[in-house]
């Protein structure tokens, strides 16, 4: 392959993510806008659901998600009652977030999804779940060896 065909639009690893995540994104908009959440506010339900009562700092590293991301998103989901930010009792730096039995009962409304999605992809089961292993593993190992460039 010549160097100037790898500039090709659809030989880019960035691209081909890009674009996979909005058709993902778009197949889940219809059902989150019945349950009244963004993709972003989704995923930190998915992660509140899976752990609750964690730290800030904790989700938005579990979320890959800076703090100027974070907190507004955190501020919109206490607003619409899914969720309560308090201090933590046992160090007043670190803030805590807590599901409200509103943000609990969410979750019922969010079981079908992951179906929803595979019914869409048009893949087998085994090929769906070697697309996600490789796609986390992808995320870690950028995101590890970003981490080791910005600490020098």
């Amino acid at each position: 392959m010549e160097r100037s065909e790898q500039l090709q639009l659809d030989r880019q690893v960035c691209f081909s993510l890009y674009a996979c995540s909005r058709e993902v994104t778009k197949v889940y908009r219809p059902f989150l806008d019945k349950m009244g959440l963004t993709y972003t506010q989704y995923i930190t339900m998915l992660a509140l659901w899976e752990e609750d009562n964690v730290p800030v700092k904790t989700l938005g590293e579990r979320l890959y998600l800076d703090s100027g991301t974070l907190t507004p998103l955190l501020k919109k989901l206490e607003a619409a009652g899914l969720i309560v930010r308090e201090r933590d009792a046992k160090d007043e730096r670190s803030v805590l977030v807590r599901l409200t039995g509103q943000g609990k009962a969410l979750r019922e409304q969010a079981l079908d999804l992951p179906y929803e999605l595979f019914c869409r992809t048009g893949l087998a089961p085994e090929q769906l779940e070697e697309l996600r292993k490789t796609l986390q593993t992808l995320t870690r190992t950028i995101h590890s060896r970003l981490q080791e460039e910005e600490r020098g």
